[in-house]
């Protein structure tokens, strides 16, 4: 589907979400009533290109940046992660992150938190074969498929005094039926390139090592929730120190209640 186009080639075709239905409460449902079931409809073969390429047919939204032969993209499977991170490196970093925390942070960038005025240029939900190209054979070798969900956000436009404005991207890719986190992924890789395309990073959702150090929903859970395990020696300590430091600033008070009472005293 696509916010930006009301018709598309292929058509609009919303699928199984619920943002477009109404949520409410029947009590027939308590009673025993069976609803309907949902419509279906056989599978489409027309072509559906990219909503966004139909800007770029008209160089009003920069061109899809595309790998070079033979360069290298970074892997954070393998390699830790490094400031400051290529892009590449930014969406496997954000691909694996939190929904709830890429939630807050694409927000933000609605709020003015970024300068940033978005429409979803396209969000595809769809089955893609993975494989894996085995070096002894030569070939690839399909591994199965898995669903995903992914987003082409059209953003605010940019130039210069020597290019000519025209839209950004922003783009988000997440396992299964997952709109929420690709539109919010795609917000904040937006907000994330802002060094690239020359614009002042004062948000923190621009903040790449803030964002990217803190989207890990499984380090920040156990970070959080370690919380709970013993700390006596740690608090020992500080207590401890917290005791001394009151005990020298009541002498130090009492030192300069007697000071001033002797000056009164001499007056």
């Amino acid at each position: 589907m696509s916010s930006t186009f009301k018709d598309i080639p292929g058509g609009q075709i919303l699928g199984p979400t619920f943002d477009y239905t109404h949520r409410l409460l029947d009590p027939s449902l308590a009673q025993g009533f069976v609803p309907e079931a949902p419509a279906v409809a056989e599978a489409s073969t027309a072509p559906t290109p990219r909503v966004t390429d139909i800007l770029g047919r008209d160089g009003l939204i920069e061109s899809s940046p595309q790998a070079e032969d033979g360069a290298s993209v970074g892997d954070l499977t393998r390699e830790p992660l490094n400031f400051p991170a290529d892009r590449d490196l930014r969406l496997q970093n954000l691909a694996r992150g939190d929904e709830g925390f890429l939630l807050a942070m694409g927000y933000s960038t609605q709020r003015g938190y970024g300068r940033n005025h978005p429409f979803a240029g396209e969000i595809r939900f769809g089955e893609v074969e993975v494989e894996f190209t085995a070096e002894d054979v030569g070939f690839a070798v399909p591994l199965g498929s898995i669903e995903l969900t992914e987003c082409q956000m059209v953003n605010q436009f940019k130039g210069s005094a020597t290019e000519a404005p025209c839209f950004t991207r922003g783009y988000g890719l997440a396992f299964g039926q997952s709109e929420r986190k690709t539109m919010s992924m795609a917000l904040v890789d937006r907000a994330l390139r802002a060094r690239e395309l020359g614009e002042e990073a004062l948000a923190p959702a621009q903040d790449e090592e803030f964002v990217l150090s803190h989207s890990d929903n499984v380090q920040a859970t156990g970070f959080v929730e370690h919380l709970k395990l013993p700390h006596y020696v740690d608090f020992q300590s500080e207590l401890g120190l917290l005791r001394k430091l009151r005990k020298e600033f009541a002498e130090a008070s009492a030192e300069a209640n007697t000071t001033d009472a002797m000056k009164e005293a001499a007056e």
